[in-house]
């Protein structure tokens, strides 16, 4: 995708980290079909490619997302529960909106979010499917759906549970308080907090180009095991341990990353493949 084309995000690469930033601060950054559509091509565009080795995730504005625009339970998406079949088709929609969020955990590169003020709704679903977390002072992160009578259904009560306790994400599930960002700290939702949106940023960034300096195909094979072992029991995540490190040992790339701790130098490591399609 080309990014002079995205309307509701804004899309950089330098020095190996993207940066994607939602840009539509007049609307709260709100998450429209606009939103969801530029976010598929944009996930695929960076899993498919060889270039990125990080992807930081922050907004602009006074929030970082309000959640779903209110267009999405109007007349953009009519959803239909007066019969079977418009029921069914409830499902299949939901599951198009998880698999848009699922890619951020399952994209080749880890993913950052930078968060400033209110983290609402589908931005909760969004957040929680990033490898870290930083906030800002102001931030503050609240399961809004319950306020509008339905359930979270994005991927927030299945990722919340791995993240903090389970009594702190029923109580902000069934009420849907707001949890500011020194609770969120506390908890262990986010990594650390700052004082300003843009130390915030700089700490994202900064965190993403370390992750950029280490050898790709590692980070690839660390993110790989992190998510299994979060969903299996000890042994199998062992046993894929293995198979994941025996796939990608190399005595080259060890033998960089030590040589350039020796020297002081950043070492110098081969990207991930690009991946092509079939037909490509």
């Amino acid at each position: 995708m080309n990014p002079t084309a995205l309307t509701c995000f804004k899309l950089t690469l330098d020095a190996h980290v993207a940066h994607l930033v939602l840009d539509r601060p007049d609307a709260l950054n709100t998450m429209g079909p606009v939103f969801w559509r530029e976010l598929d091509q944009v996930l695929d565009q960076l899993h498919d490619g060889s270039e990125a080795r990080a992807l930081v995730i922050s907004s602009t504005g006074r929030h970082f997302s309000a959640g779903m625009a209110l267009e999405v339970f109007g007349s953009a998406i009519q959803m239909d529960d007066a019969s079977a079949e418009g029921r069914a088709a409830i499902f299949d929609l939901l599951q198009r909106l998880q698999a848009t969020f699922s890619k951020l955990e399952s994209l080749r590169i880890p993913v950052i979010a930078a968060i400033q003020g209110g983290c609402v709704g589908g931005a909760v679903d969004l957040v929680t499917a990033a490898c870290v977390r930083y906030a800002t002072q102001d931030a503050f992160f609240c399961i809004q759906e319950i306020n509008i009578g339905m359930v979270a259904d994005v991927g927030t009560l299945q990722r919340l549970p791995k993240l903090v306790p389970l009594g702190v994400v029923k109580e902000l599930a069934y009420t849907g308080r707001r949890m500011p960002a020194a609770r969120a700290r506390e908890v262990g939702l986010v990594n650390e907090v700052f004082d300003s949106p843009e130390a915030c940023l700089e700490a994202a960034l900064a965190c993403a180009r370390e992750i950029a300096a280490k050898p790709p195909v590692a980070i690839w094979g660390t993110k790989q095991v992190i998510r299994y072992a979060r969903d299996h029991a000890v042994d199998d995540a062992l046993r894929q341990m293995g198979w994941v490190q025996g796939a990608i040992w190399s005595n080259a790339h060890v033998r960089e990353a030590v040589t350039a701790m020796q020297e002081k130098r950043d070492g110098v490591f081969p990207p991930l493949a690009r991946l092509r399609a079939f037909g490509d």
